[in-house]
């Protein structure tokens, strides 16, 4: 039997291609465009493997795995992803993925992971693996590097607040009150140490949270 494969991305010419590389070896159980619609499809069609970018709008790739992790272990999660940064694939892993690789990777080199991360294994990149093993050293030695200090909540505001939302529209998608996203925006700039809501966005886009 065929691994059951979910693809998750906002670019569909990206969806279309990584199709034509899986479609021979895997059953491909869908297509989704954010990280809320992954958790829901996950949910439904149960995938052995989701290969998902981590800039992804409405819920990022990241907060996207730690949520799916609490409700299955069981399915695998590799990120294909334009960032080519070591603390963000460190950060990926702590959140729950099994596999990370660029964009740029040859299709052979995505089938590997898959394969790999369906053996019970971690993929990473051939390209970033000295530089993941020094940085998972490094948030071993300092674990305030990464933004899970953040709490959900204050990850989700992060992101709506990056991607130009008024508080308005962030309490209706939240279902709270505009004062209690204001507190949860005070309180995430303070943990961040930052003062503005513009280094907030630059924040998230250097996180991979949203894109330019």
């Amino acid at each position: 039997m065929r691994a059951r494969v979910l693809l998750a991305d906002d670019h569909t010419i990206v969806t279309e291609g990584l199709k034509s590389i899986l479609e021979p070896e895997f059953e491909l159980v869908g297509t989704v465009q954010d990280g809320r619609a992954m958790l829901v499809a996950a949910e439904k069609l149960r995938p052995d493997v989701i290969v998902a970018d981590i800039t992804m709008p409405s819920l990022n790739g990241l907060d996207a795995v730690r949520l799916l992790k609490k409700k299955t272990a069981r399915t695998k999660v590799v990120f294909l992803t334009m960032h080519r940064d070591a603390d963000l694939a460190t950060e990926a892993f702590r959140a729950g993925a099994s596999g990370y690789l660029l964009k740029q990777s040859a299709g052979e080199e995505l089938i590997t992971a898959i394969h790999t991360v369906l053996q019970g294994r971690v993929y990473v990149t051939p390209v970033l693996q000295q530089e993941v093993w020094e940085s998972f050293m490094r948030a071993g030695a300092d674990p305030s590097r990464s933004s899970e200090k953040l709490t959900a909540r204050q990850r989700e505001v992060l992101q709506l607040v990056a991607e130009g939302h008024t508080m308005k529209e962030i309490a209706s998608a939240l279902n709270v009150s505009n004062r209690t996203v204001e507190s949860h925006k005070y309180d995430l700039m303070e943990r961040l140490g930052l003062e503005t809501t513009a280094q907030l966005i630059q924040y998230a886009i250097k996180r991979g949270i949203v894109s330019l």
